[in-house]
């Protein structure tokens, strides 16, 4: 993690992994060998950046062998937001202005949304 060189200020990331390379999202077979958030960068993402919404081209932010505990790291800080599932496939690296329009459901903690970036 420390590696990305995440500069100070930056308070949402989208992680484009060989996820979107392997096109798992597309694929009709959940694949456990997606990459993921071990509980190791969960907490270093915590507690060395300011970061507030963390997402990922793929069904988890966790990796499948961390599932509970990388989301426990992230999802006890009630500032972080995750956003799960996204379509990077033609997003380069750079800076955007990320919009996320979710639905309002009653009495839930999560919701589906559709993500719009603008460069």
């Amino acid at each position: 993690m420390e590696a990305l060189h995440i500069p100070d200020g930056v308070e949402r990331v989208l992680f484009r992994t060989q996820n979107t390379d392997r096109r798992l999202m597309w694929k009709s077979q959940f694949d456990s060998s997606y990459i993921g958030f071990t509980k190791e960068g969960a907490e270093w993402l915590r507690d060395h950046t300011n970061i507030k919404l963390i997402g990922i081209d793929y069904l988890s932010v966790a990796a499948f062998d961390h599932l509970i505990p990388a989301h426990v790291v992230l999802l006890q800080n009630k500032d972080i937001i995750l956003v799960e599932g996204l379509n990077l496939d033609d997003v380069a690296v750079g800076l955007y202005e990320l919009h996320c329009l979710p639905l309002k459901l009653l009495k839930s903690d999560g919701s589906p949304v559709r993500c719009i970036l603008q460069s």
